[in-house]
């Protein structure tokens, strides 16, 4: 019987890698138990490869067609998957993001990429590298507004906010490129596209001082975890990491201010900041 053919890299490779290896899976006659148990691995993760969340590496494909009788298939196919416009660090997670049915995510330094407005993700990306060539910040920038258009869809996925009011204060790109994310974040808010709490000052120490995280729910997949720090990031699927993690998140919006009155400092802040660019 002839193997499978090698995937179009033009057609969501990474959804047609992922549902190869569920046909393969079944006609072996494997549980994804059973098969997460020949690569030593959890069954759940070969649930999230399946469903395209998580990222098929090149060690993993190997062993997946030794195990499936594939005839290289996986090892051959899993480079178009794993192509991507987003840092190594993060490309796995903005992957999964776009896939997410909810996210909430802490953020305690910056707004996140997902509320960040075109100046605003301009003045990071540009803060991250002062001597990138003016195309390559470009490039990166609208890499992030490709990110941001998840919200034009009406209500998918969830996105559920906490931001320290640090984010909210920090001046990034001059009071003008401020006062318009923060306005562009209170208009999410008030169209009911986003949950937002703020963390406040007032709060004091908190379950989440050591830095950010983000929780992704799937309607077909185990849920994730991400954290992130300076050039780095890591993906988590321990059911254990990720229920812990869910609760430090709770932690954090028991301890934020109420939707309401985030909706309130938020606006008040950016009117701070145009009243001061325009006195």
């Amino acid at each position: 019987m002839a193997g499978p053919k090698d995937l179009d890299p033009s057609s969501s490779p990474r959804a047609l890698l992922g549902a190869e290896l569920r046909h393969a899976r079944e006609r072996a006659g494997l549980s994804q138990e059973e098969l997460g148990a020949k690569l030593f691995v959890s069954g759940s993760f070969i649930g999230q490869l399946e469903a395209g969340t998580r990222r098929m590496q090149p060690e993993i494909a190997a062993m997946l067609d030794e195990a499936l009788n594939t005839g290289g298939f996986f090892k051959r196919n899993c480079k178009a998957a794993a192509k991507s416009k987003y840092p190594e660090h993060f490309g796995e997670a903005a992957e999964a993001e776009a896939q997410a049915a909810v996210i909430r995510q802490y953020a305690p330094l910056l707004i996140p990429g997902l509320l960040q407005t075109p100046a605003y993700a301009r003045a990071v990306n540009r803060a991250y590298d002062p001597t990138a060539p003016e195309e390559t910040i470009e490039e990166w920038t609208e890499g992030r507004m490709v990110r941001t258009r998840l919200l034009d869809h009406p209500t998918k996925p969830v996105l559920w906010t906490v931001l320290d009011e640090a984010a909210l204060r920090r001046e990034t790109g001059g009071r003008e490129v401020m006062a318009e994310a923060l306005r562009h974040i209170a208009s999410l808010i008030r169209r009911s596209r986003v949950i937002v709490q703020v963390l406040p000052l007032s709060a004091g120490a908190h379950a989440a001082m050591q830095g950010a995280l983000k929780l992704m729910e799937f309607e077909d997949a185990p849920p994730l975890v991400y954290y992130e720090g300076v050039r780095t990031g890591r993906l988590e699927d321990d059911p254990a990491t990720v229920t812990q993690l869910r609760f430090t998140f709770d932690l954090l919006v028991a301890s934020a201010l109420s939707r309401e009155k985030s909706l309130a400092l938020v606006e008040t802040l950016a009117q701070d900041c145009a009243h001061e660019e325009h006195p």
